[in-house]
């Protein structure tokens, strides 16, 4: 089931505080970026975020869900409500994702 539109905008609207947060879509669910780097997505309505070590401080509890068949696991983020909280995990994790990966031109 792909995620809807209506809760992919929910989530950005909670993540709008930090103004460089962006979203592609891709085959019916959503990678959201925080300042160029892929923080996690929107996969059947549930806002996952990759599992490093500031996530998994800031969420001890949070269940690892995989967002699809084959792909790693990450962290089920279900404290959505909370723009402060989402917008500390964001800042938090930022350091520790890898920079994006350089576009080779052919």
């Amino acid at each position: 089931m792909p995620s809807t539109k209506e809760y992919t905008d929910f989530i950005l609207e909670q993540l709008a505080e930090l103004h460089e947060v962006t979203s592609l879509r891709m085959m019916g669910e959503y990678i959201v970026y925080y300042r160029g780097k892929v923080i996690g997505g929107v996969y059947d309505d549930r806002f996952l975020v990759k599992a490093t070590p500031s996530a998994r401080d800031k969420m001890p509890d949070a269940p690892l869900q995989k967002p699809y068949e084959g792909a790693k696991e990450m962290l089920l983020v279900d404290n959505v409500d909370n723009r402060d909280f989402l917008a500390e995990l964001l800042r938090a994790m930022y350091d520790e994702l890898p920079e994006p990966k350089k576009k080779v031109k052919k």
